[in-house]
């Protein structure tokens, strides 16, 4: 039975793993149990500030803390992350201080909360601006060891985590081999690959394993850096597999599809199809049927690599 678990859980016990060192701080905004931070709120209180309702605020309290040489994690909802902004640009961003905020309840994975809950921009909000390092990982595992990695950064940076439970795709002692910046196979193939982020990465392994039963061998990665893109990994598989296809919960603009066919097109050129939410809002209903409404579940990323196949 594979284990089931939400990435906000890896957030929150990375955090709580990082308290040894006296110079991270904790910053919310209200939702610290939605969050997952208050677990390290409730052992470390005097290195937690609470901002309110006011992640504007957050953003630039943070960054007066690491500009005296603490090293913030801020977290609330990715919807209520795209408040601030313009304090991620110019207080964050442009001065290249290492402040780490976590948008959680991100994608339309997030369900019954409906549209106005259900970010499906972040990730191309926060990979225009310079310097900002953009994550969004599949399981508690990986959160846990790229959030980890990001206190020894001196960059500033964007995670999207989850609410629901999805399948964990690593065991501890892979935790080792996950790396900001480098994506991970997690399925050999040579027909057409399959590069996804954040639940997608479930999804597509489900899809890798109905093409394999019709003759079609495809690789699956988990690209949960979006910023820097591991361009030498897709260079590679363009290379081994000739065709790819990208799958994320986000808008198909801007998103992992963007930022991989970017990359293509000024370095070796493959034919791509992207798996996204069509440029619509989401609306209200279970995680999993909020997938088949937007198009994007396992089914669709199959579709989208017999096509991508044909078109070599």
């Amino acid at each position: 039975m594979t284990r089931m678990a939400a990435t906000r859980d890896g957030y929150g016990q990375a955090l709580l793993d990082l308290a040894d060192n006296p110079k991270v701080v904790v910053l919310e905004a209200d939702l610290g149990k939605s969050t997952k931070s208050l677990h390290f709120r409730k052992a470390h209180p005097e290195r937690t500030v609470s901002c309110g309702i006011g992640e504007q605020n957050m953003l630039l309290v943070g960054a007066g803390m690491a500009a005296s040489g603490y090293i913030p994690f801020a977290s609330t909802f990715a919807i209520f992350t795209e408040r601030a902004f313009e304090q991620m640009r110019n207080g964050v961003a442009r001065p290249n201080l290492a402040v780490h905020l976590c948008g959680s309840h991100g994608g339309t994975h997030t369900g019954t909360d409906g549209s106005s809950a259900q970010s499906i921009e972040d990730l191309a909000v926060f990979r225009t601006l310079p310097n900002v390092v953009v994550m969004h990982p599949c399981d508690d595992v990986s959160t846990r060891a790229l959030t980890m990695q990001l206190a020894d950064t001196n960059s500033p940076s964007y995670m999207r985590t989850a609410r629901n439970k999805t399948p964990v795709m690593y065991d501890d002692a892979a935790e080792g081999t996950i790396q900001i910046g480098k994506g991970v196979q997690l399925k050999e193939g040579t027909d057409v690959a399959i590069i996804a982020c954040g639940v997608m990465v479930s999804e597509s392994i489900k899809a890798a394993e109905a093409l394999a039963a019709e003759g079609v061998s495809a690789a699956v990665i988990d690209m949960h850096t979006l910023k820097p893109l591991d361009g030498d990994l897709i260079d590679s598989l363009v290379s081994r597999c000739g065709a790819l296809v990208t799958a994320e919960d986000h808008n198909v603009i801007g998103g992992l599809g963007s930022a991989v066919a970017e990359h293509l097109v000024a370095n070796t050129f493959a034919p791509l199809e992207m798996v996204g939410v069509p440029d619509r809002f989401g609306e209200s209903g279970q995680a999993d049927e909020m997938l088949e409404v937007m198009n994007i579940s396992s089914p669709y990323i199959a579709v989208a690599a017999r096509k991508a196949i044909s078109r070599k």
